[in-house]
């Protein structure tokens, strides 16, 4: 079998270790002028052009991108492909957005063509904001999960998603039974899970809408494979909170009614997490659990301030990821969603540096879905999915850039400034997918595998 091999060249950044346990600049690795050689979709070597060059195959042209950056493709830990068509919905908190805006926009996925047809925006807005990985809630209609997973083929993304399972307090539309969500989730783990870069996630939407029956089923699909993952929303809003004590009286926390029920472990994600206490961050280290951070939404919906330091403590760390939500989330990219945790970390007293926040976006988001040996860094082994960043995006970030003394000041000018301008193109297994200044349609499929 004939290799393929590509190089892409240019100055490259990457996190090489946790900057919330240690000083950023020692995690950080930047090169002026870097080499990427990728053979079959794996990064081969990455260090200085000038160290590399002779190892560039002959017939291989590093493709050049002087004045960007090379970084790892964006890791979006919690997002709800479904809810594009409400993204921005006015003046509601959690359960009465749920009610008035989410659902009934979920119940139009009964119809496959639309499903596929969001699915398709989806993954492109996706690759367009430089994010190569997500972690995806589907609708509870088993063809929404077939048509993100074909999508998501077609381009050759590294994708967890799931089926969202519910039997009760949502509305009948949307309802399965614990038996009939077990059965259709296990379906789609026998189709989806380990076909190409396809990775399956069981899905309780969140405690109130299944019941003990429900979240037990859950636990026995994460039985049922190697390699499962686990995601549902966690103490998002005061008012979800103490709907949770009502439902389960006899569990002594919101984040104990999954550890009763045996889905607090690791691969587990726990989007939002924004009113958790001591012992649920000590249950969370202890598991192997993570939490996402979905500052946009959470601010978007007047739900809190995500405690990201005391997640983070590196005396009994808990691995958190970053989650754009959507949509609740107000954009796609992990850009933006930086440029708001930063003001989250500020009101709450702290100030998130730009390293710490590209590690959330990247290598911590790798390392919280347990994937840190193959994604979120620029390193021999690890997967070629890549964005290429640009600095001098708009005027105004061209302007800003010629002030910035330092990588660091670059990397907190573009998570502050940023969006998916700044996005000049994004590689999957080493092909590019997604070219920004390509005449045309911007996107590209792979080639076949």
């Amino acid at each position: 079998m004939v290799s393929s091999l590509a190089a892409l060249r240019g100055p490259a950044v990457t996190l090489v270790d946790d900057p919330f346990a240690q000083a950023s600049r020692a995690c950080l690795q930047y090169h002026e002028d870097a080499l990427v050689l990728i053979e079959d979709g794996t990064i081969r070597a990455f260090g200085p052009y000038a160290e590399l060059r002779d190892t560039v195959p002959d017939g291989i042209t590093p493709e050049h991108f002087p004045g960007h950056l090379l970084a790892p493709g964006f890791i979006d830990t919690h997002v709800h492909y479904p809810q594009l068509q409400m993204i921005g919905a006015f003046g509601a908190q959690l359960l009465e957005w749920l009610d008035t805006y989410t659902f009934p926009a979920e119940m139009s996925f009964a119809d496959a063509a639309h499903a596929e047809r969001v699915a398709k925006l989806f993954l492109r807005e996706l690759l367009r904001a430089g994010t190569t990985t997500a972690m995806v809630y589907c609708t509870v209609h088993p063809h929404s999960v077939e048509a993100f997973f074909a999508e998501s083929e077609r381009f050759n993304t590294r994708m967890i998603a799931g089926k969202v399972l519910m039997d009760r307090n949502a509305p009948s539309p949307l309802l399965d039974t614990a038996q009939r969500g077990h059965d259709e989730s296990l379906a789609l783990i026998e189709r989806w899970h380990g076909r190409g870069r396809q990775l399956y996630c069981v899905t309780p939407r969140f405690a109130p809408t299944s019941t003990d029956a429900q979240l037990e089923a859950a636990a026995a699909l994460l039985k049922s494979r190697d390699g499962l993952f686990l995601q549902t929303h966690l103490c998002e809003n005061p008012g979800e909170v103490e709907w949770v004590r009502e439902l389960f009286p006899a569990r002594s926390s919101y984040l104990d009614v999954y550890a009763h029920a045996g889905l607090v472990r690791p691969r587990s994600m726990f989007g939002h997490a924004v009113h958790m206490h001591e012992h649920d961050f000590c249950t969370c280290h202890q598991t192997g659990a993570g939490l996402a951070h979905c500052p946009t939404s959470n601010l978007f919906l007047g739900s809190g301030l995500f405690k990201l330091f005391e997640a983070t403590d590196p005396r009994r760390p808990v691995k958190v990821g970053l989650g754009t939500d959507v949509g609740a989330g107000t954009s796609l990219s992990q850009l933006q969603t930086l440029n708001e945790a930063y003001k989250v970390a500020a009101l709450a007293g702290h100030k998130l540096d730009a390293v710490q926040g590209f590690y959330l976006a990247t290598l911590g988001s790798a390392r919280a879905l347990g994937f840190d040996d193959r994604l979120g860094r620029l390193a021999p082994g690890h997967e070629a999915d890549i964005c290429v960043l640009d600095p001098h995006a708009t005027p105004l970030m061209a302007f800003r850039a010629g002030y910035c003394a330092s990588i660091e000041e670059l990397l907190f000018m573009l998570m502050t400034l940023g969006d998916d301008r700044a996005v000049r193109a994004t590689y999957v297994a080493g092909q590019r997918v997604y070219d920004r200044d390509r005449a045309g349609d911007p996107f590209h499929l792979p080639d076949a595998a």
